[in-house]
């Protein structure tokens, strides 16, 4: 079967997602097609590393690219100020010119990092996504968006910087440890949820066949939810308005992330998952959306054997004030006030900047009561 593109048309800066089976074997090919440069910078990590790396480097050598490689630790605690310092420093000693390419192999913790020393590398140098994961493939690969982690919240610093290309090749979704295409899976139902009531169904409906089988299931959905970021990034690159609506759970999820301390007790397609069921609650409470629309969407993400609730994830130990807090240092934010993604129902989510925040405690405060020994206040 032909593997199918995916065209992202940014004027000037247009790229293809190409996506299939066994697409990392021409890598090299479509590679050397975009640069005069046979010069290529690795980044990956040590799991990926073992299963792709001579994947990656074999049609890179075929294609006469000579390629340098960096391997990190795995985990999000590689997207930091230090090891961006590392990884730049190894860029550097390698003599990258402007005209080479950095090439991210791995899921969202390097592609985030890979991109983000290659934006800011000389200026900026081109890079290629090849992701290793469900979630990278259908969200974080696409788009431009690099960034690491601090203290005060993820992905708070960082730039847009578009890839070159997006090589998502399905057949490295075998080798993946089953929680980890849960969460991936996690952002695929997030797209219908936002804006195709009708996808959301089918994804519920498909859900065991895109996880366990490399199929035509898997391979559909991930072309339709680069098909809609695509859309979406060409009509606001920089997250100006309605991009923003691809954050749907995310200010819930970012809070449950910082909770946990940007590790591994929480994934982030789980704090997704969590984080969706909230916002289709907190829009059941404000009166936007029919009663029952969350229990669905909750039912949806527990059949594919996600946490679906707070008191489903490890206890965090945070108040419903900290989580509050956490969530203040969202992106989106405005004058202080945290801007939500909210819905009228499955598939018509919309951006809302004036929600109650007492509604939002009061709404955390009963879902960590559901936990015993919990810190929430009665």
């Amino acid at each position: 079967m032909t593997a199918e593109r995916v065209r992202v048309g940014l004027e000037g800066r247009a790229y293809d997602i190409v996506v299939g089976k066994d697409v990392l074997a021409g890598a090299g090919r479509e590679i050397a097609a975009l640069t005069k440069s046979r010069r290529a910078f690795v980044v990956t990590d040590e799991n990926v590393a073992r299963r792709h790396l001579e994947r990656l480097r074999a049609p890179l050598g075929e294609a006469g690219i000579e390629s340098a490689v960096a391997i990190l630790p795995p985990g999000e605690a590689t997207k930091s100020f230090a090891m961006l310092e590392h990884l730049t420093g190894l860029m550097l000693d390698a003599e990258l010119e402007r005209g080479d390419f950095v090439i991210a192999l791995g899921g969202g913790v390097i592609g985030d990092l890979a991109g983000f020393a290659a934006g800011i590398l000389k200026r900026g140098i081109d890079y290629v996504q090849i992701p290793t994961t469900l979630l990278a493939q259908v969200d974080s690969s696409v788009g431009g968006k690099t960034a690491i982690d601090v203290a005060q919240g993820k992905n708070l610093i960082g730039l847009f910087h578009q890839p070159r290309l997006v090589l998502a090749d399905t057949g490295v979704l075998d080798s993946l440890p089953p929680r980890e295409m849960r969460a991936g899976y996690a952002e695929v139902l997030k797209y219908g949820l936002i804006e195709d009531a009708a996808f959301a169904e089918w994804v519920a409906a498909n859900a065991q066949a895109i996880l366990t089988k490399p199929g035509s299931e898997r391979r559909e959905a991930i072309v339709a939810c680069c098909r809609m970021k695509a859309r979406v990034v060409e009509a606001d690159e920089r997250e100006a308005g309605r991009r923003a609506l691809l954050n749907l759970g995310h200010t819930f999820a970012h809070g449950i992330e910082a909770a946990a301390g940007y590790s591994g007790r929480v994934l982030h397609g789980e704090a997704v998952s969590v984080g969706c069921g909230l916002a289709f609650e907190l829009s059941e409470r404000l009166g936007l959306c029919e009663a029952g629309t969350a229990a669905q969407v909750r039912g949806w993400y527990a059949a594919a054997g996600l946490p679906a609730r707070l008191s489903d994830l490890p206890d965090l130990g945070a108040t419903p004030e900290e989580f509050i807090t956490h969530m203040a240092q969202d992106k989106k934010a405005q004058a202080g006030q945290i801007v939500f993604v909210l819905a009228r129902g499955i598939g018509k989510a919309f951006i809302a900047r004036d929600v109650d925040a007492q509604i939002v405690e009061h709404m955390l405060t009963e879902a960590l009561s559901d936990r015993p020994n919990s810190k929430a206040k009665a």
